[in-house]
């Protein structure tokens, strides 16, 4: 057996850990385009919000699930005054223009977390242990000599119970059977008395909730900061893997990030100069899969009659 599958099989089984939560930020991205064909780039900024407005809280002495519930409300209103104020009044102009208003909203949203609450790093605990389990001693039936972090599996749990959350909602609910219709034609949704308004309000605010998790996940990971958006943004390369408009194809893309930029840091930092190639791994493996397949994985080609 070669000698250095061990150590393979725990760098790949962090990674695969990681990719689960990129998989739930990438989700967030995929629900608003599904609905409304936008790209929200105020994504990052969102969920930036949403941990900075939870850790501070709970630094000013309010109790954890106090200040959870407190941010979930904040959330959810925040994804529907957006819906309303912002995109509603926008729904029939040109998609460049509904983008351009989450590139604008990005900037408010920086704004308003820096004047609401402040610019300074903050660090989020979760009460989850960061300490290293030796599979061989859990599993000795297993035979795998690896190590793998507490905080990795409980997050990749808490996010993969979302997802699952979130796709038995959105498959099998009246309100995800809608948004699935509102995707695949809104003229032909509306014909047959689909409330456009009201999917879109609710796909916001579920995006909203998506934001908190995936913030407090990656904020318990990096600290919170003004940083935390460009770490939030390799959710774009996940859905450029798997599709933009795929939730499955978010999952998928999600795992392949996460494997191939950490196996990629151990294996091949050396041909590049040494470490620190995870920061840009993940765009060079999204633009080699839009090469070879420019939809994604599971992405459709549109075909445009003429």
């Amino acid at each position: 057996m070669w000698e250095g599958l061990p150590f393979f099989l725990e760098v790949l089984v962090g990674g695969l850990l990681s990719g689960v939560m990129y998989s739930l930020v990438a989700i967030g991205f995929v629900l608003i385009y599904k609905s409304s064909g936008v790209f929200n780039f105020a994504q990052g900024t969102m969920l930036l919000f949403a941990a900075l407005t939870f850790v501070s809280m709970t630094e000013r002495q309010v109790n954890f699930w106090v200040a959870f519930s407190i941010t979930l409300v904040i959330m959810v209103v925040m994804g529907i005054i957006i819906e309303r104020t912002v995109m509603r009044p926008l729904a029939n102009q040109s998609l460049l223009s509904l983008f351009m208003a989450t590139v604008g909203l990005n900037y408010f949203l920086e704004g308003l977390a820096q004047g609401v609450w402040d610019s300074a790093v903050h660090g989020v605990d979760l009460g989850i242990s960061n300490d290293p389990i030796f599979l061989i001693d859990k599993f000795p039936g297993l035979g795998l000599d690896i190590i793998i972090s507490q905080f990795d599996i409980a997050a990749a749990v808490i996010a993969g119970s979302m997802i699952l959350g979130l796709t038995l909602f959105f498959q099998y609910t009246r309100t995800g059977l809608s948004l699935r219709a509102v995707s695949d034609d809104h003229m032909a949704a509306m014909a047959v008395g689909i409330p456009l308004n009201r999917i879109w309000a609710i796909v916001w605010a579920v995006t909203g909730v998506i934001c908190l998790i995936a913030g407090l996940l990656w904020g318990d990971r990096v600290s919170v900061s003004f940083t935390l958006t460009a770490a939030v943004l390799k959710g774009l390369p996940v859905i450029l893997i798997g599709g933009l408009s795929s939730i499955p194809g978010a999952i998928v893309g999600g795992l392949i990030i996460g494997a191939s930029e950490k196996l990629g840091e151990i294996y091949l930092a050396e041909l590049f100069g040494g470490q620190g190639i995870e920061h840009w791994w993940a765009y060079t493996t999204a633009l080699i899969f839009l090469m070879i397949r420019p939809t994604g994985i599971f992405g459709e080609k549109e075909i445009e009659r003429v």
